[in-house]
């Protein structure tokens, strides 16, 4: 395989004049979106996992994080409404599961509310979402309209995060363990639960694309998918950072009492 030029890769798009010729290129193309653009790489998340931030910044981050989280199965319910074929849809229902939970089983969001619960924040406060940033609203209910008007394709491609959360969640974990006291094992019960999850999810979606994805077009169509889901978890990070590390909190957004 010819190694592929992707040095013009834009906040957009993979950028023209890169044409992606067949699966390996597009995998090899989505590996290297990852590499360069995911939120590991933000400066909120390396202040997050050094212990750089105090119990209130923490407060501040779970708290808007909490509503990308209990968005997730809305979204993953638009993607399922976007498949004719009960397959995929058999395929896809198990992440709104993983998430919302069943009856006597415990879901992602009720992971997270234990996080946020031993964190001190009220959890009627937090399932509210009146407290959250306004970036962090706009940048998760754009996730959810793009997989409800872009291609099916699009919609699972734009997914692909998860070939690469496995190993930010590992850096969380270890990271707020030894940094924070205010956090335990219980609190971080969520990336436990998701170090076998993300990975289940995106083996199928990378074989999905690999698959469907069968010309240049559409190969490019699953990349520029990729970076939009970048782009939607980065610019909460940029949020989170003006707000409550460089200190701009906007009116009426939450105000940490813990210093």
């Amino acid at each position: 395989m010819s190694e592929i030029n992707l040095s013009g890769m834009t906040a957009l798009s993979i950028g023209r004049g890169v044409t992606l010729n067949n699966a390996s290129e597009l995998e090899a193309a989505l590996r290297h979106i990852g590499a360069t653009r995911y939120h590991n790489h933000h400066p909120f998340h390396k202040l997050l996992h050094r212990g750089k931030l105090n119990k209130g910044q923490v407060q501040a981050w779970a708290l808007n994080r909490y509503y990308y989280q209990s968005t997730i199965p809305l979204k993953d319910a638009m993607v399922m409404t976007r498949f004719r074929d009960r397959a995929t849809r058999l395929e896809w229902r198990h992440r709104i599961e993983d998430h919302d939970g069943d009856v006597g089983s415990e879901g992602g969001i009720e992971r997270w509310l234990k996080l946020t619960e031993g964190l001190g924040l009220d959890t009627a406060y937090v399932e509210s979402t009146e407290g959250i940033l306004p970036a962090t609203r706009f940048a998760v209910e754009a996730y959810v309209h793009f997989c409800r008007d872009r291609s099916p394709l699009e919609a699972i491609a734009s997914s692909l995060t998860e070939l690469f959360a496995p190993s930010i969640h590992e850096e969380r974990i270890s990271g707020m363990l030894e940094h924070y006291n205010f956090v335990n094992n219980d609190t971080m019960s969520y990336f436990k639960r998701r170090l076998t999850q993300a990975p289940r999810d995106a083996n199928f979606a990378l074989h999905y694309v690999r698959e469907h994805a069968t010309t240049p077009e559409q190969r490019a169509a699953v990349c520029n998918a990729l970076i939009f889901k970048t782009n939607v978890l980065w610019v909460q990070l940029d949020a989170l950072y003006y707000a409550y590390v460089e200190g701009n909190i906007p009116p009426g957004a939450f105000v940490p009492k813990e210093g």
